[in-house]
């Protein structure tokens, strides 16, 4: 977007934007998001910036009003393949908290001053500013969502100390942490509860399709879910966890609620994001709906089901496994296959709710996982050999990859073809223009929305790029959709 696009947005309040960019005022000295109530200021006055860490870096200070930290977060990350993509995609996963500004340079392959004068020329601000910027956001998060206390949220956002907590906090918002609680419009968790609950932001339309898409994958005793739930365990860099994300459609505002039944605080924001991206709350629906609507063959599926969303992966090497398991079988059998493969996973430390066990490592599938699973013994060794080069480190891929290094990482090995990778790439990096053209069921989805519409479109759905795998997402769902009989089509 230029610079009059993005102030037509700001003059028109599109809360579609929130998240997407932030407009700094130099006569007030704060930023907002686009949607601000605030009359809207001279364009004289006005400076555009990709980040909150940017503005931050500038000077000016958060929005009181508006609360630009308490918005989704953008879809850029997703459809960049860049290294400001992929560096953000890592940061928010906690990378710098972790390992880092130098840890985080080298999962890149660059130094760090090569990283630092990159991400301040791509995005207003270096690897620090943008890592406090997250910091932050997770801060205000908890400040006005739980009754946690101070200490512990400084340490859960990421802070090293708590008066680096207090000091990020006065200057991104100019209040004490304490004042930033007293900001809150909705009643906290109460204080002796042991779980933390909290609503997390998304852009409207949301089709809750994604937790029927998790809940019949569900492996018992990891996962368990709904059409408007879902639930599971995880391994996180310090420790187990365990959470709950529920959609509730009738309640005012239509919340998404995730309560964190189990984790260490100094894993939240991993946890935080990891959640947001299984979900695909950072997504543009709007903008993915319009593409998706403009060619024929999809236009009745995004009526009949707007916001559709694309679900991610809370760990990458698990979604290799599934997905290796998965090819070429129904997703029934997928999953009877991968329940029999838990049994050599760990037994959770954190257990509650029937779900009581981790998925398997990379390292228990390798030693005695393997064993476990049916089937032609070719694709048993191709899946143990994976595992194998993943528990030892030659196998190194994750949510910083983009999509050509993804593909010359999997492709060499043995049981991995474009399926595979086109899958992974969707639901690990969240690439979001992937089309599945060898999938049988999207197969099946082609001939169910073709019917009547015009031929002269492109086979691979090219029309509607860079949105492809949302394509994929409603194919896949009209292949599954009960079958419309001739009188059923007469009375609607």
């Amino acid at each position: 977007m230029d610079f009059w696009q993005r102030y037509r947005a700001i003059d028109a309040r599109d809360t579609r934007f929130d998240g997407q960019f932030y407009t700094a005022v130099r006569t007030t000295g704060i930023y907002c998001r686009p949607s601000c109530p605030a009359r809207t200021p001279k364009a004289a006055n006005v400076t555009f910036y990709e980040t909150s860490a940017a503005a931050h870096d500038a000077g000016y200070r958060a929005c009181k009003r508006c609360l630009p930290e308490a918005v989704p977060g953008t879809p850029d990350w997703n459809i960049r393949s860049d290294i400001a993509g992929r560096a953000m995609r890592l940061i928010n996963d906690g990378v710098i908290n972790r390992d880092g500004v130098e840890g985080l340079a080298r999962k890149l392959g660059y130094s760090s001053r090569q990283l630092n004068r990159i991400l301040r020329h791509e995005l207003g601000a270096g690897p620090l500013s943008l890592a406090r910027a997250s910091r932050a956001q997770t801060a205000r998060t908890l400040l006005v969502s739980t009754s946690m206390k101070l200490a512990d949220i400084a340490f859960a956002a990421g802070f090293s100390s708590v008066r680096q907590f207090n000091d990020t906090v006065g200057e991104v918002f100019a209040m004490t942490p304490t004042a930033l609680r007293g900001t809150a419009r909705n009643h906290r968790m109460p204080a002796a509860t042991t779980a933390l609950t909290l609503n997390l932001p998304y852009r409207e339309p949301f089709d809750p399709g994604v937790f029927r898409f998790l809940a019949v994958r569900a492996i018992p005793g990891i996962e368990s879910g709904t059409p408007t739930s879902y639930a599971r365990t995880l391994r996180l860099p310090h420790g187990d966890a365990r959470f709950r994300i529920e959609y509730d459609d009738d309640a005012p505002g239509r919340p998404l609620e995730l309560t964190i039944g189990a984790v260490d605080l100094r894993d939240l924001p991993a946890l935080l994001s990891r959640v947001r991206r299984l979900v695909d709350l950072d997504s543009d629906p709007v903008a993915i709906d319009g593409a998706l609507a403009s060619d024929p063959r999809l236009a009745a599926a995004v009526a009949e089901v707007p916001g559709i969303r694309m679900p991610g992966a809370v760990d990458p090497q698990e979604l290799l496994i599934r997905a290796m398991i998965g090819q070429q079988i129904t997703v029934a059998a997928a999953r009877t296959a991968l329940t029999g493969l838990s049994d050599s996973g760990s037994a959770s430390l954190v257990p509650e709710d029937g779900l009581h066990r981790l998925f398997p490592t990379a390292a228990q599938i390798a030693e005695t996982g393997f064993g476990l699973l049916r089937g032609p013994q070719r694709r048993i060794d191709s899946i143990r050999s994976a595992a194998e080069a993943m528990a030892s480190g030659e196998l190194d891929f994750g949510y910083g990859d983009d999509l050509p290094g993804l593909r010359g990482k999997l492709l060499p090995m043995a049981g991995v073809g474009p399926w595979t990778v086109g899958y992974v790439a969707m639901r690990v990096i969240g690439a979001p223009d992937m089309f599945l053209a060898n999938d049988a069921a999207v197969r099946n989805g082609i001939r169910r929305v073709t019917a009547g519409a015009p031929s002269s479109r492109t086979a691979d759905f090219a029309e509607v790029s860079p949105w492809r795998s949302y394509a994929t997402m409603h194919l896949w769902r009209a292949a599954g959709a009960p079958k419309t009989t001739s009188l059923e089509k007469a009375m609607k």
